[in-house]
């Protein structure tokens, strides 16, 4: 068994990531404090892209400047309809393992252009992108299995602890204290997980996410859909309003990732999804009166902190989510069909 340990090792991955960023404080420095850029771009493939979506997000909130986040192939093939030109760009490629083809395409094509400088993040500090520019490192995020599960939530901290440590204390203070929070949320997500799969059918899976939790939203979506091979969907909480939600009917289970800045709204997408007939599954900072009619609310604490801060938090439990329901498919989700850890072209 592969894959269940490594969602159950995640807390020691993100505290090794922390300490290990205290050696890293140069490269914050020469990166993520420079201010010299124009905009910084986030660039990865599969889990990595929604890695760097969270990763830009935060960014463009915390430190108040132009982020955005791509598909390396954009920049590769598409790179002046996706950033546009005679601007200074910081490329930071997101990678498990260094090793896609899509990222380093993507770095080797601006190598030359002087405009552009290039960074990134993984846990194989000998891969390809780790020797070819320099990267933050997340010592315990190194995974056996196929699917991304405590790789993704290390590196997603790291990302962000950085960002934390140019943005300020009070968001560096935030960082620190999801350490405390999280190897709980690890704990009761296992079980709380293994229950709902347990306990219930479902015949169709979405996935509602809003600001920093959009990526969040899309890659436990994958999660689910990797392990499992269920089809499932994820969208903007609001806009599956717009079109998608008539496919909404009993055996639905809708997933909402409930940030505090959109609560209220959200958490109207979410009643009027009930009132189709979807069992509503909400994981939120606290449950409350305005979360009562939903069908299971999973509790990941730190309402005090920033959506942002707090996104990890909202991993285990759906993760788990598609551990178990692999399981009881009779689904091997060690060795997913038609995957490999590393993509090549």
């Amino acid at each position: 068994m592969l894959t269940l340990p490594e969602i159950g090792g995640q807390a020691e991955a993100l505290s090794a990531a922390w300490e290990h960023l205290k050696g890293q404080q140069d490269w914050v420095e020469q990166y993520i404090g420079n201010s010299a850029y124009d905009e910084v771009v986030f660039i990865g493939s599969g889990s990595s892209y929604y890695q760097a979506q969270a990763m830009a997000t935060t960014y463009r909130l915390w430190i108040g400047r132009s982020a955005s986040a791509l598909p390396s192939s954009d920049i590769f093939l598409f790179r002046d309809q996706s950033v546009a030109r005679d601007r200074s760009i910081l490329l930071v490629g997101v990678s498990r393992s260094g090793e896609s083809s899509e990222v380093i395409l993507a770095l080797d094509s601006v190598k030359e252009l002087a405009n552009w400088s290039t960074c990134g993040i993984t846990c194989y500090e000998e891969s390809r992108l780790g020797t070819m520019t320099a990267c933050l490192v997340s010592p315990l995020g190194k995974e056996k299995s196929t699917v991304m599960t405590k790789s993704f939530a290390s590196m997603t901290y790291m990302m962000q602890a950085a960002i934390a440590k140019k943005a300020g204390v009070a968001f560096e203070s935030q960082m620190e204290s999801i350490l405390s929070l999280h190897a709980d949320v690890v704990t009761r997500g296992n079980s709380f997980a293994e229950s709902l799969v347990e306990d219930n059918e479902f015949n169709k899976y979405i996935y509602l996410g809003m600001g920093s939790y959009f990526g969040l939203a899309q890659e436990v979506c994958l999660k689910l859909k990797e392990m499992s091979y269920v089809w499932t969907e994820s969208y903007g909480t609001l806009e599956f309003r717009h079109g998608p939600k008539s496919v909404v009917e009993p055996g639905t289970l809708v997933c909402l990732l409930v940030s505090e800045q959109a609560r209220s709204y959200e958490l109207k997408v979410a009643e009027e999804m009930k009132a189709y007939g979807a069992f509503v599954l909400l994981v939120t900072a606290a449950r409350g009166e305005d979360t009562s009619f939903a069908d299971a609310v999973f509790e990941v604490g730190g309402q005090s902190l920033s959506d942002e801060a707090r996104a990890v938090m909202y991993l285990p439990l759906l993760q788990y989510l598609g551990f178990y329901t692999a399981m009881k498919r009779g689904v091997d989700p060690d060795h997913p069909r038609n995957l490999t850890q590393v993509v090549t072209i």
